[in-house]
């Protein structure tokens, strides 16, 4: 999840960077999708890579893992996707 958000003039140039804050509500609910949308890997005709057993696991453990949302948003943010 990335908090960053930019502010650009009419040439595109960056004027601001700044930080949004999610809540933990914003997170789960994110993270819900994301689980949902990859359950398809964990059917009994596929075979997911060690790869995305690692990252839904990192997914579920969000909330236990971090003491901020903002904490767990950018850990995710920096997170290597699977492919």
């Amino acid at each position: 999840m990335n908090r960053k958000q930019y502010k650009t003039n009419h040439k595109g140039e960056l004027i601001e960077s700044t930080l949004i804050d999610f809540t933990w509500e914003q997170v789960r609910e994110r993270r819900d999708s994301e689980l949902k949308t990859s359950d398809w890997r964990f059917m009994s005709d596929q075979t997911p890579s060690q790869e995305w057993i690692d990252y839904r696991q990192f997914l579920r453990d969000l909330p236990s893992n971090f003491e901020s949302s903002n904490d767990a948003a950018d850990a995710w943010y920096e997170y290597n996707l699977p492919e």
